[in-house]
């Protein structure tokens, strides 16, 4: 099974749209994970038109009120994986995230919040955070796909686009040097 996984792309509040490169990347996936702070409903039902997809409630959800699960729990390919937003302090802790995996009984945590992605084994609790497609933290815009087949585990960062940092335009100030 080919999972899409997805987190934080807070549309419309910080971007206008789902990057047409993250369609491209999903359009051959079985299912779409995200692990919340969508913002609104539309991602939902943009993100539907290519896979059956589940999501959690992130912090920003909740000032937006919109009712989510706080983690769903699911059995693919004999593994069992955690949706979550992380919602640690300090973010992307990963000793209260394994926690958070020890909590729902899950082999693999799928977690946002950090705005950057990574890929963390903590002894027998696999970490998956796919970053942002559209507001990264001094990362690179980016989703990941998650291969689960014969009991294989594979994961993959993908980057949808050329690095961002909104609040340090380099861009801008290289220009002037």
């Amino acid at each position: 099974m080919l999972i899409g996984v997805i987190s934080d792309t807070h549309i419309p509040e910080r971007a206008s749209e789902i990057p047409e490169t993250v369609f491209k990347t999903f359009e051959n996936v079985d299912m779409i994970l995200h692990a919340g702070d969508l913002v609104s409903l539309d991602v939902i039902d943009a993100l539907k038109e290519i896979a059956p997809m589940k999501c959690v409630q992130g912090n920003m959800d909740r000032m937006y009120h919109m009712e989510l699960p706080e983690s769903e729990v699911m059995e693919v390919e004999g593994f069992k994986i955690g949706l979550n937003h992380g919602e640690v302090y300090p973010r992307g802790d990963t000793q209260q995230l394994k926690y958070i995996a020890m909590e729902l009984g899950v082999e693999i945590l799928i977690t946002g919040h950090t705005h950057w992605s990574f890929i963390k084994d903590l002894g027998g609790v696999l970490l998956l955070n796919p970053g942002s497609p559209t507001v990264p933290r001094l990362s690179d815009p980016s989703v990941m796909l998650l291969e689960i087949e014969n009991q294989k585990i594979d994961t993959e960062i993908i980057k949808i686009g050329a690095p961002i940092c909104k609040s340090l335009n380099f861009q801008g100030n290289l220009e002037k040097v």
